[in-house]
């Protein structure tokens, strides 16, 4: 159980880092100084876009919010899981 729940943690740590990086990082000059920009034209003009800028910022946004959430159910300890469908022992009532 402790293992599990440490795995939830990491998971929703990594979910939160990934959302702030991808929300960030379009807004900043590293975000021109790349690789792929310079070895193919056509990958720099798209990156310079601002609406691929918003587009990766709001998957950023969306990544960050799924880690919050899971970091949330992960403490309070709640689960989706679904509802018992053992067999009950007792007959049914006539």
């Amino acid at each position: 159980m402790l293992i599990q729940f440490v795995l939830r943690l990491l998971i929703a740590a990594y979910f939160i880092e990934a959302g702030v990086v991808l929300a960030i990082a379009p807004w900043t000059p590293f975000w021109e100084r790349n690789y792929f920009a310079h070895a193919w034209p056509f990958v720099g003009v798209m990156m310079a876009s601002a609406y691929v800028q918003g587009a990766v910022t709001g998957v950023g946004l969306i990544t960050m919010m799924v880690g919050i959430r899971d970091l949330l159910n992960a403490i309070v300890g709640r689960r989706a899981t679904a509802p018992d469908r053992t067999p009950s022992l007792t007959p049914p009532a006539s």
